[in-house]
C-alpha cells in the first residue's frame, strides 16, 4: 500500500484510550469523509470499518492512535486512516483475516469484514504492536 502517511501535509490526531475516543475518532473519520466527496454509502462503510478497527485497538491493543487524513491519487479524492497501538500483536493473523472469523466480543465484523468495506487495507502485526491503514475512494 502507497505511504499516504508521508505525503499528508496534515494528519489529524485521535488517541484512543476510552469507548468515547472510539465516538471521537468515528467523527473526525466521517467528517473527513464528507469533505472528501464520499458518498453516503462509502463513508458508512468507511466509518463502520474505522469503528471497528478502533474498538479491536482498544480491546486487543489496550489503545493507540488514529491518524486519518484527506488524500488525493491521480486526481481521485479519498481517506486514509491509521490505527496503531502497542498491544501484544496479533497471534495468528492468518486467522484473523480469515471470513468469518471473530473473536466473538465485536461488532462481528472482524479484520477481514473492515477490510471488505474499504478500497485499501494493509495491516502489520508484532510483538510490540500492530498497525492497520486503510483507505476509502469517492467514486
Amino acid at each position: 500500500m502507497k505511504d499516504y502517511a508521508a505525503e499528508c501535509a496534515s494528519l489529524e490526531t485521535v488517541p484512543v484510550s476510552t469507548s468515547g475516543d472510539v465516538v471521537s475518532m468515528r467523527q473526525m473519520v466521517r467528517i473527513l469523509a464528507q469533505r472528501g466527496g464520499l458518498s453516503l454509502v462509502h463513508q458508512t462503510k468507511l466509518v463502520t470499518a474505522a469503528s471497528e478497527l478502533g474498538r479491536n485497538m482498544l480491546v486487543y491493543g489496550g489503545g493507540g492512535s488514529v491518524r486519518a487524513a484527506s488524500v488525493t491519487d491521480a486526481g481521485r479524492p479519498g481517506v486514509f486512516v491509521e490505527f496503531r497501538d502497542k498491544g501484544p500483536g496479533i497471534a495468528d493473523l492468518d486467522l484473523a483475516l480469515t471470513d468469518g472469523w471473530t473473536s466473538g466480543n465485536g461488532m462481528g465484523l472482524g479484520l477481514s469484514g473492515a477490510r471488505r468495506l474499504v478500497d485499501e487495507f494493509d495491516i502489520e502485526s508484532g510483538p510490540s504492536g500492530t498497525t492497520v491503514r486503510i483507505v476509502k475512494w469517492a467514486k
